[in-house]
């Protein structure tokens, strides 16, 4: 009973990040912990991510953007080995409690950079793919945080879901390859992470018709709620690990 709550909330998560490119991690990870338990969920997490990303890019393989994938994950795959080397010697509460207050303060920046016409070139992601690969091996998801960064880079709908998924697929085996080389991925969490990201993809093709309908600006509108909650939520958790 507890997997079919799991695998039915995965194909909600999944469908839910395939139209706005991420949620998945904030949806799926608290019944990750109440079923496994907070040490194996970050892990099983990380495998799920790997199929998640792994179906956005199948879904929208023609219209990734190539040298913004190159030059993003060129710096965030080994920022986010190290990251996730140093997971255990670094205070979540400290992370998440900063990672919310930075969702938040991204809908203003988001939508400032909308209005002053603020274009990003590659070597902006470069820059910020090594921060962002850095949070992301500390942490279950930074989704949030690339959304502005790729939308501002000129990217919307499919191109920013397919661009978006393949920089954070280089990250999350980045991550999952640290976790296993530390001995924190044994066989048996690598199949449950295999079988709760099977929902994951399932969710990444339903959400392909729905992100055809949806224009630009609903489009923008739906990620700024979006970044609403994945905010509230970090902040809640930092909250819920002080009390």
């Amino acid at each position: 009973m507890d997997y079919a709550l799991v695998l039915v909330l995965g194909l909600v998560a999944g469908t839910l990040g395939g139209v706005v490119g991420f949620g998945t991690s904030i949806m799926l990870m608290p019944a990750l912990v109440l079923v496994f338990g907070p040490r194996e969920a970050v892990p099983i997490m990380a495998v799920a991510s790997i199929m998640a990303n792994a179906s956005r890019v199948a879904a929208w393989w023609r219209e990734i953007d190539w040298r913004a994938v190159g030059a993003y994950s060129v710096t965030a795959f080994p920022a986010a080995a190290l990251g996730a080397a140093t997971l255990l010697v670094l205070p979540a509460r400290s992370v998440e409690a900063v990672l919310g207050l930075f969702f938040l303060v991204m809908i203003a920046v988001r939508r400032w950079m909308a209005q002053q016409e603020f274009k990003l070139g590659l070597w902006h992601l470069a820059a910020f793919g090594a921060g962002i690969g850095y949070l992301t091996g500390i942490v279950a998801t930074t989704g949030p945080i690339n959304a502005p960064f790729f939308l501002a880079y000129g990217l919307v709908k499919g191109a920013y879901l397919g661009t978006e998924a393949l920089g954070s697929l280089a990250m999350f085996v980045a991550k999952a390859i640290t976790f296993r080389s530390l001995g924190a991925l044994p066989l048996e969490t690598l199949v449950k992470g295999i079988v709760v990201g099977s929902s994951l993809v399932a969710g990444a093709f339903i959400a392909k018709r729905f992100v055809r309908q949806l224009d630009a600006a609903r489009f923008h509108l739906l990620m700024d709620g979006l970044l609403l909650v994945a905010g509230l939520t970090m902040l809640w958790a930092a909250l819920k690990q002080g009390s």
